[in-house]
C-alpha cells in the first residue's frame, strides 16, 4: 500500500537547473528567508541586531515585507495579533541577548493565548555555544533555556543544512493546535557565511491534526443527549479553530445556554436566546452554571477568569473539551477530552440526540436580568456609556485590541464583540502595553478595515515608541487612551485592599501633543462627545489618538459572595 506521505514528487528539469545553479552572493540568512517565504509568509516583524545582520541582509533580496517595530516586546505583540487574524504563523525576527529577552513578555502572552508567532533568533557565533563564558556581545550562557518554559518548542540550528528543516519543524509546530509561539535560534557565523545550498524552494508543514477519542465523545453525548440542564462555557480555543458556527449548532440542538470567557469573545451571538453573553465574572452567572447537571467546556482551562476567580464549583458532570494536555482537568474533574475544539464539536453534532427544552430561553433572560439589575444598582452610568460608545463607533467587522485597563475589564464582561475573533486583550497573561502594538499587527494582516486600541495611560506609556511604526507604515489604527492619571485598576484594588494606593499615580505627557509630534493626529475627548470623536478617526486613513480623561470604577466583585 503506498500512502501520500510516501510520495516523493519528481523536481522539473527548471528546478533540477535552479538547484545546481543557485545564485551568487546568498549567505544563511537568505536560507532563513527563502524557507518562510516557502511556507507561504508573506510579512516578518522585528528589530535588527549586530548578530542578526545576515538575516536582514537578505530581506533585500526576497519579496518579504518586513514591519520594523521600536522595540522587540511590542514586536512580538504585533506579531502574535498578526497570528490571530490571519491564523498563519508569524515570523518575528530578533537579535541575541537582550533583543531576545525584550520579546519574553509578548511570547508568554501569545503562549497564554494559543497566537502562533515564530520567534527566529540570532545567537553567538558557533564557537561559543555550549555554555562558556566566551565574552561575546549578548551572550547567554544557555539563551534556549530562558524560552524553553514559555514557548511550546525550541529549536537551535548549528549549521546550514539545518535552517530550512529547523524552521518547517518549527512552524508546525506553531500551527499544531494549541497554536502558540515557537523558538528558533541560528548563530551569527551560521547567517553570514556563504552557503551554496540550492535555494528553498518547497515548504512542507502540515500541523497535524487533533481529533477526539471516539469513546470520550461517545460518552459525552449521551451525558449531553440525557442532560436535563446542560450548559455550556465557550473558550479561546473555539474562536482558535474556527468553530463558531459548530458551537452554535450543538447548542440549538441541545438547547443548552452558552457563555463565553474573556478569550472566547464573540463565538457565541450576544443577542442569541440562548446567549448568556460574557457575564462570567458574576454570581448569578457562576450560580446558573454551577447548577448545570451537565457542563461542556469547550477551548477553556476554566483558569482564574474563567472560573470567577476559582469560586465556581460545578455540582453535574463536567465534559472539558482542551487542546492543551496539560490544562485537561487541571482545575476540575472532568471528562476530558484532548482535541481540536472543531474536531470535537462535530464528532458530539454528529452523535448527540436533540433536547426539547422550551423553558432555557427564558431561564437565560432571567440570569440577565439579575446581572443588569446588579449592575445598575451600582451607579456606574459613566462606565456603561463609555463602553456604549465605543460600541457605536467601532465597525462591526473591526477588530479591537484591549490593553489591561479597567475598560477592558468591563469590556471583557459587557462588550459585543459582534463575532469571533473580532476582540482581543492581554487577559491570558496579563501585561501591559498589549494593546496598540497588537493593532498595529492587526492592521499589517488586514488593512481594509480599521482597527481600534484601547489603553488606559499607564499602558499606552509602555507603546509610545510605536506611534513612529503607525506613521511610517500609515496603519489604519485608532488608538483610544483612557487617561486616570495612573494604573487606575492597581489604584482601585489598593485602595480596596490597604485604605491607600501606593506607586499607582503618574506623571505624563499631553498625549494629543505627543501624537501629533509623531505626525499623528490627536484630540482631546469627553464622554459626550466619544462616540463622534472616536467614529471621525476610524474613519480616517492612518494612525490616530483619541483622549479621554476619565476616571473609570470596575463593577463590584461578586465572586465573595456579595451582591
Amino acid at each position: 500500500m503506498t500512502h501520500d506521505h510516501d510520495l516523493v514528487l519528481r523536481p522539473t528539469e527548471a528546478q533540477i537547473s535552479a538547484a545546481l545553479n543557485p545564485p551568487p552572493g546568498r549567505n544563511g540568512g537568505d536560507l532563513v528567508v527563502e524557507t518562510l517565504a516557502a511556507l507561504g509568509a508573506t510579512t516578518v516583524f522585528g528589530l535588527p541586531g549586530q548578530h542578526a545582520l545576515g538575516v536582514f541582509d537578505a530581506l533585500r533580496r526576497s519579496d518579504l515585507r518586513y514591519i520594523g517595530l521600536r522595540m522587540e516586546n511590542n514586536a512580538g505583540f504585533a506579531a502574535d495579533a498578526y497570528g490571530r487574524i490571519t491564523g498563519e504563523a508569524a515570523p518575528l525576527l530578533l537579535s541575541t541577548g537582550p533583543g531576545a529577552l525584550t520579546s519574553l513578555a509578548a511570547l508568554q502572552e501569545a503562549a497564554s493565548a494559543s497566537a502562533p508567532v515564530l520567534a527566529i533568533s540570532s545567537q553567538i557565533p558557533t564557537a561559543g555555544l555550549g555554555g562558556g563564558r566566551h565574552g561575546y556581545l549578548h551572550e547567554l550562557p544557555d539563551q534556549s533555556a530562558s524560552f524553553r518554559g514559555v514557548v511550546k518548542s525550541v529549536h537551535t540550528v548549528r549549521a546550514q543544512s539545518q535552517i530550512a528543516s529547523a524552521i518547517e519543524a518549527a512552524w508546525t509546530s506553531a500551527l499544531t493546535a494549541p497554536h502558540g509561539p515557537v523558538w528558533v535560534e541560528i548563530p551569527q557565523d551560521v547567517l553570514l557565511a556563504e552557503t551554496s545550498i540550492p535555494v528553498v524552494t518547497g515548504g512542507d508543514a502540515f500541523p497535524e491534526e487533533l481529533p477526539p477519542r471516539p469513546e470520550l465523545t461517545a460518552v459525552a453525548a449521551d451525558l449531553l443527549s440525557r442532560a436535563a440542564r446542560p450548559a455550556i462555557i465557550a473558550g479561546g480555543g473555539v474562536v482558535r479553530s474556527d468553530a463558531s458556527g459548530k458551537l452554535r449548532q450543538l447548542a440549538q440542538t441541545l438547547q443548552a445556554p452558552v457563555v463565553t470567557t474573556p478569550g472566547g469573545k464573540g463565538a457565541f451571538p450576544w443577542t442569541h436566546p440562548l446567549s448568556l453573553q460574557s457575564w462570567i465574572e458574576d454570581r448569578h452567572t457562576t450560580d446558573f452554571l454551577e447548577d448545570a447537571d451537565v457542563l461542556l467546556v469547550v477551548g477553556s482551562g476554566l483558569g482564574e477568569l474563567s472560573s470567577n476567580y476559582h469560586t465556581f464549583r460545578p455540582r453535574g458532570r463536567v465534559i472539558q473539551i482542551e487542546a492543551d494536555l496539560g490544562k485537561l482537568e487541571a482545575n476540575h474533574p472532568a471528562l476530558g477530552i484532548h482535541a481540536d475544539a472543531r474536531l470535537a464539536l462535530q464528532a458530539l453534532l454528529e452523535t448527540v440526540s436533540p433536547r426539547e427544552d422550551a423553558e432555557a430561553p427564558e431561564r437565560v433572560r432571567a440570569v440577565l436580568a439579575k446581572v443588569s439589575d446588579r449592575i445598575a444598582a451600582q451607579e456606574l452610568t459613566l462606565e456603561q456609556d463609555v463602553l456604549a460608545s465605543v460600541r457605536r463607533a467601532l465597525p462591526a467587522d473591526s477588530p479591537s485590541f484591549w490593553d489591561m485597563t479597567i475598560l477592558a475589564y468591563w469590556a471583557w464582561s459587557a462588550f459585543d464583540a459582534k463575532g469571533p475573533n473580532l476582540l482581543h486583550s492581554a487577559q491570558g497573561a496579563g501585561g501591559l502595553g498589549y494593546g496598540f502594538p497588537a493593532a498595529l499587527g492587526a492592521a499589517v494582516a488586514d488593512p481594509s478595515r480599521p482597527v481600534l486600541a484601547v489603553s488606559g495611560d499607564g499602558g499606552a506609556l509602555y507603546s509610545i515608541a510605536e506611534l513612529a511604526t503607525a506613521r511610517q507604515y500609515d496603519l489604519n489604527v485608532t488608538w483610544l487612551i483612557v487617561d486616570d492619571g495612573g494604573y487606575g485598576i492597581l489604584r482601585e484594588y489598593m485602595t480596596d485592599a490597604f485604605g491607600q494606593a501606593t506607586g499607582t499615580e503618574l506623571s505624563r505627557p499631553d498625549y494629543v501633543a505627543l501624537a501629533e509630534s509623531f505626525g499623528v493626529p490627536g484630540v482631546r475627548t469627553t464622554p459626550g462627545t466619544l462616540s463622534d470623536d472616536l467614529s471621525k478617526a476610524l474613519n480616517s486613513p492612518g494612525p490616530s489618538v483619541v483622549v479621554l480623561p476619565a476616571v473609570l470604577r470596575m463593577f463590584a466583585p461578586t465572586h465573595l459572595g456579595s451582591d
